[in-house]
Parts: structure tokens; C-alpha cells; sequence
């Protein structure tokens, strides 16, 4: 038992000690990419190290099952993990485990269910609302999209605000007012649809609807609430890094103000039909703003290399940990 006992004290650790330290790294401003692999690494870890705890304590519970797991191995590799005689205590972890797997299920399902037929709702809206492109925009639009270029469908929407978002998913599409286009510069247009064609792109949706999904199916685990947070501040700096290194901090910077002019309030341009991001981002934006017109430079290589190997660490230690006593027995009959 004591590769049980070790995966979940190993997944306690990563779930209490290391998103507070994780939150408060200051480097993670400097990468949003890296600290957003760091907390994947972290979360996949820590669910890792449950259904690893699940397969043991299922084995251990059903004789049946411990049969199955280790049908093929050499003679004393199943003695090695005790789990013979444990089945009460098995029953137990296990359907603790089951079920948080289960609703953990449930809830990914519910919110890409949910997130795919709101996008739906907004694609409908903006099929109804939005007017064909004007040929004025379409040198414009084609300076906008010249580098990388242009997957997603660009529409005009007509409004008062200066807006611009995406609605990701099949069709991807991003979207600008005619407000906007009037306040927007060339240039300050091509970063913002940069910002948005880089959200779209590296499917930042998926990773907010996951990081949704766990902390609403699990609200009083710190670590996913905690990590639904920062997914949302940090998909926003990637995005503004990609529309910086492209069109420059300046003009990204620039264009996030004029987005955001007579709000009272930078905001990360919520609109009614398609923002899918929380509202406590909104105030976020002069941060970005600050974190942009400051340009501090990146990591060195060796730094970030540091930090991705210790992000690996984290689920290939739960791997280890569950194999130990097998490799264990595995060197003693060598």
C-alpha cells in the first residue's frame, strides 16, 4: 500500500502547497506561456495522481481486477504493492476516487456542452446582426491579417462601442465594431486582431472551459479555483505577447486604450454577444497596459528551461511513485 498512500499524499502537496507559490511567482508576467504549461503539468499531476490512486485501490478492492493489472508480470511484482488483504480499505479509496472521477467527467461534459451551444446562440446572433464587409476594410483587413495568414472569418459588426473579440470553434471568427474601426489606427487594428486570431489559435478556449469545469464541479479545491484564475489572466498576456511581437508593444498597448476609452475602466473588450471571458478581467487591462509599455524581457533560456523540466517533474513523479515498488521487485529477481 505504500505507493497508494505516497500518490496521495503527493497529490495533496501539488494541490495545497504548490498553487499558492505557482500564483504568486512573479516570473509568470514575463511567460504567460510557460506558467500556463506549468499549472497544466501541475493540474494533470494532481488527477494523475487520483486515478493512479483509483487503479491501485481497485485492484486492492477486487481480487478480480488486481488479476487483471498484473497478469504478465513476474512473480513477487504484485506482493511488492501489499494490496493483498486491504480490500475494505480499498473499497473505501476507491469510491471516494470513482466518484470525484465521475463527476469530474461530468462536469468537462456540462461545460463543453454548455460552451458549444452558447457559441452557437452568438454565431446565430452575428449571421443576423453582422453586415457584409464593406470593400473600404478589405485593403485593411488584408494588411491585418498579411503575417500567419488568415484562417478566421472577419466580421463587422455595426455599434456605438469600440469592441473586437473572437468566438472560437468550427468557423472561428473575429469580430470588430464599426466604432472600433473608426478609433483604431492600421496598425493598432492588426495587434488587436492579432490578439484575438492568437486566442483562436491556440485554442485558449478549451483551456478556460477545462479550468471552468474543475473549479465548478469542485468549489472548495483552492488549487482549481486558483487555476481557472490565472488561466484567465494568463491567456490574455500570451495573446497581448503575440500582437506585441508582431505589430509592437506600443501599438498593442495603444490599441488596448482605445478598446477600453470612456469606460471609467480597462477592460478586455466583454460584449454581450460573444465575450466568453470572466467579468473580474476587466479589471486587468491597466496592468496590461503597464506590463506593455514596460516591455521587461523575457527569461533566459536556461531559466525557463529550469522551470519546464520542474513542471514535467511534477506528473512524472506520480508515474514513478506509482511504478517504484514493481521496479523495485523487478531488480531484486535481476
Amino acid at each position: 500500500m505504500t505507493a497508494l498512500l505516497s500518490l496521495l499524499l503527493l497529490g495533496f502537496l501539488l494541490s495545497t502547497v504548490a498553487p499558492g507559490r505557482l500564483a504568486r511567482a512573479r516570473w509568470a508576467e514575463r511567460e504567460p506561456v510557460l506558467a500556463l504549461c506549468v499549472w497544466q503539468c501541475l493540474v494533470v499531476a494532481v488527477l494523475l495522481c487520483c486515478l493512479l490512486s483509483l487503479l491501485l485501490a481497485g485492484a486492492a478492492a477486487l481480487p478480480e481486477l488486481r488479476t487483471l493489472v498484473f497478469s504478465g508480470a513476474p512473480h513477487g511484482v504484485e506482493a511488492a504493492y501489499g494490496l493483498a488483504g486491504r480490500e475494505g480499505w480499498g473499497r473505501l479509496v476507491a469510491g471516494l476516487l470513482a466518484a470525484g472521477g465521475l463527476w469530474t467527467a461530468y462536469s468537462l461534459t456540462r461545460e463543453v456542452l454548455a460552451a458549444r451551444a452558447l457559441r452557437g446562440r452568438r454565431q446565430a446572433q452575428l449571421d443576423h446582426r453582422a453586415p457584409e464587409i464593406p470593400p473600404q476594410l478589405k485593403t485593411r483587413r488584408k494588411s491585418a491579417g498579411r503575417r500567419g495568414g488568415d484562417r478566421e472569418r472577419l466580421v463587422v459588426l455595426e455599434d456605438a462601442s469600440p469592441e473586437a473579440w473572437s468566438l472560437p470553434g468550427p468557423g472561428a471568427r473575429l469580430v470588430v465594431t464599426t466604432q472600433a474601426l473608426r478609433q483604431l489606427t492600421d496598425g493598432e487594428l492588426a495587434a488587436v486582431l492579432s490578439h484575438e486570431r492568437g486566442h483562436v489559435r491556440a485554442r485558449h478556449h478549451w483551456l478556460a472551459q477545462c479550468a471552468e469545469a474543475l473549479a465548478a464541479g469542485f468549489p472548495g479545491v483552492a488549487m482549481f479555483t486558483a487555476f481557472r484564475d490565472q488561466v484567465g489572466e494568463l491567456i490574455e498576456l500570451a495573446a497581448d505577447d503575440r500582437a506585441a511581437r508582431l505589430h509592437g508593444r506600443l501599438t498593442t498597448a495603444h490599441a488596448l486604450v482605445e478598446l477600453n476609452s470612456g469606460r471609467g475602466v480597462f477592460g478586455p473588450c466583454p460584449s454581450p454577444l460573444s465575450s466568453t471571458r470572466a467579468p473580474q478581467l476587466t479589471a486587468q487591462a491597466p496592468r496590461r497596459v503597464d506590463r506593455l509599455l514596460a516591455g521587461e524581457p523575457r527569461l533566459p533560456v536556461d531559466h525557463r528551461l529550469r522551470l519546464t523540466l520542474a513542471a514535467l517533474a511534477a506528473p512524472t513523479t506520480a508515474l514513478l511513485l506509482a511504478a517504484a515498488p514493481g521496479l523495485t521487485a523487478l531488480l531484486r529477481l535481476g
